[in-house]
C-alpha cells in the first residue's frame, strides 16, 4: 500500500483546497442545513479569492494528507492575529480538520491532530484550541480523546442560522 504524506499548501494548490473544502463541508453538515444556507456559506467561505488569502497569511498554514497522489484531507493552523479568536501569542489554532468521507475512520484525523500539536509544540505553544460545531458528536468525541476540554462557545453564521460553536483547549504544557 502507497504511503501517506502529508505535505504543506502554498498558493499553487487553492484549487484543489477549494474543491475538498467545498466536498467535505458539504459531506459533513449538509443534512443539518438549508440547502440555500450550505449554497451561501459555501460561496463566502471557499471562494478562490478568500482562500488564496489565506494560504498567503503568514499566521495560517494548511496541509494536504494524500497517499499516491490522492487528496484525502487537509488541516487548517492559525497562530497569532489569523486566529478566529484572539487567544494570545502562547495559542494555536486548529481552524479546519477534514477527511474525504471514503477515507474517514482510517486514522487521518489522527495523524493530522498528532501533526498540529507537534507543530505547536515546535512553535513553543502553551496550548491548542478549536471550535466544533455543538451538533457535531462525533467531533466532540475525537477532540475529548485528544485531551481537549471545552472553555466557551462562540456564534457561528450558516447563511441566515446563528449556529453556536463549541470552543474546546487542551494544555501542551504537561504533554
Amino acid at each position: 500500500m502507497a504511503q501517506i504524506m502529508t505535505r504543506r499548501l502554498t498558493t499553487a494548490d487553492v484549487t484543489q483546497l477549494q474543491q475538498i473544502s467545498i466536498e467535505t463541508f458539504k459531506d459533513t453538515f449538509g443534512a443539518q442545513n438549508t440547502a440555500e444556507n450550505m449554497a451561501a456559506y459555501l460561496q463566502d467561505a471557499y471562494n478562490v479569492p478568500k482562500l488564496a488569502a489565506e494560504l498567503a497569511e503568514s499566521e495560517s498554514q494548511f496541509y494536504f494528507v494524500e497517499r499516491a497522489g490522492e487528496l484525502l484531507g487537509y488541516l487548517k493552523l492559525n497562530t497569532g492575529q489569523a486566529q478566529s479568536e484572539a487567544m494570545g501569542p502562547d495559542a494555536l489554532e486548529v481552524e479546519r480538520i477534514y477527511i474525504r468521507q471514503a477515507f474517514q475512520h482510517q486514522g487521518l484525523g489522527n495523524r493530522l491532530m498528532a501533526r498540529a500539536i507537534q507543530l505547536a509544540q515546535t512553535a513553543h505553544k502553551q496550548k491548542i484550541w478549536l471550535g466544533v460545531w455543538e451538533h457535531n458528536e462525533p467531533a466532540k468525541t475525537f477532540y475529548a480523546k485528544w485531551g481537549f476540554e471545552q472553555f466557551g462557545a462562540h456564534d457561528f453564521v450558516m447563511g441566515d442560522d446563528r449556529q453556536t460553536d463549541l470552543l474546546m483547549i487542551k494544555s501542551l504544557t504537561n504533554s
